[in-house]
């Protein structure tokens, strides 16, 4: 850092010890532009492209979900992915045989399939798996109707997962109902990563990380809290905004989606939930976050702040 941006007062020194960027996250996008052909189709796509971008460019019928894949047209897409955990975006090439869409660059050249019977079929199967795994009472879930992956079966058709879903409730996480501002849910969770790096890589607050190992892997905290209310969130809202499912929904609309009947609700959906200790001052940030020995100017925090907003 040069002395003049290090004698900024604006531009402290970091106060926390985090843990941003997802070093896993491969490099994979094509380094020059790409023709490829979709089903036939000849599409065009810039430097950087991976092959599910000439999918969305060509015109196919061909449904391909990538649920763990983000696409927006603004500067974040860039930091968050790819990550290929779910592979419901499997897609055959005469080149490479079947590769995962979301995360293999468009070369020049590339001839893609997405009707290909091989590619479909482990498209569905990888769809059910994580439908398997995935507490299903859509209508007593905040996202319903804007979950990506009720849109992802409904468009394949998907009746009955041959797999069945997760719908043991004894097994059942509690919600994590005890911040102001984010509910968790994560029986909800396909553990697609995009919270982790929204909140790593692109607001680097350093709040979120995936945990544990196999089927015990979920979202958690990086200062080692059980609850939202104890975490460092700042309350951005950015993981629940590229939150594909209803594991993250903002308070205040989590039965938005529901029947207006009493005790038809996303909690009595899940039976338990972690509620606040009463500790929690309300406000924009947690608790943990605002009891930080020292303020962004360096100076203790003040002891009667105010009205939060």
């Amino acid at each position: 850092m040069s002395s003049e941006h290090a004698d900024r007062a604006d531009a402290p020194p970091l106060t926390e010890t985090i843990a941003p960027g997802t070093a896993t996250d491969p490099d994979v996008k094509s380094a020059d532009e790409a023709t490829v052909t979709v089903d036939g189709q000849d599409v065009v796509v810039p430097e950087g492209s991976t092959v599910i971008e000439a999918i969305e460019a060509a015109e196919t019928a061909g449904e391909v979900p990538a649920l763990c894949y983000y696409d927006r047209d603004s500067p974040e897409a860039e930091k968050i992915g790819p990550r290929s955990e779910c592979r419901t975006c499997m897609v055959e090439t005469d080149e490479h045989g079947m590769v995962p869409s979301c995360s293999f660059p468009a070369e020049d050249g590339l001839t893609v399939s997405t009707d290909d019977e091989a590619a479909t079929e482990a498209r569905d199967v990888n769809l059910d798996l994580v439908l398997s795994d995935h507490n299903l009472r859509c209508t007593t879930c905040g996202k319903n109707g804007r979950c990506e992956l009720q849109d992802a079966a409904i468009d394949n058709d998907v009746e009955e997962p041959r797999y069945g879903v997760f719908d043991d409730r004894e097994a059942y996480e509690p919600l994590d109902d005890s911040s102001d501002f984010i509910q968790i849910d994560r029986n909800k969770c396909i553990l697609c990563n995009r919270c982790v790096d929204a909140c790593n890589d692109v607001q680097v607050e350093g709040v979120l990380r995936m945990e544990g190992h196999g089927k015990d892997t979920r979202i958690g905290f990086q200062n080692g809290s059980e609850t939202m209310e104890d975490s460092t969130c700042v309350s951005c809202g950015h993981c629940v905004t590229v939150c594909p499912t209803g594991s993250l929904v903002e308070q205040g609309i989590t039965d938005a989606a529901t029947i207006p009947l009493p005790g038809f609700s996303q909690k009595n959906s899940i039976g338990k939930s972690l509620e606040s200790t009463g500790k929690e001052k309300k406000g924009p940030m947690t608790r943990m976050k605002r009891d930080e020995p020292k303020d962004l100017t360096g100076e203790e925090p003040d002891e009667n702040p105010g009205d939060w907003l």
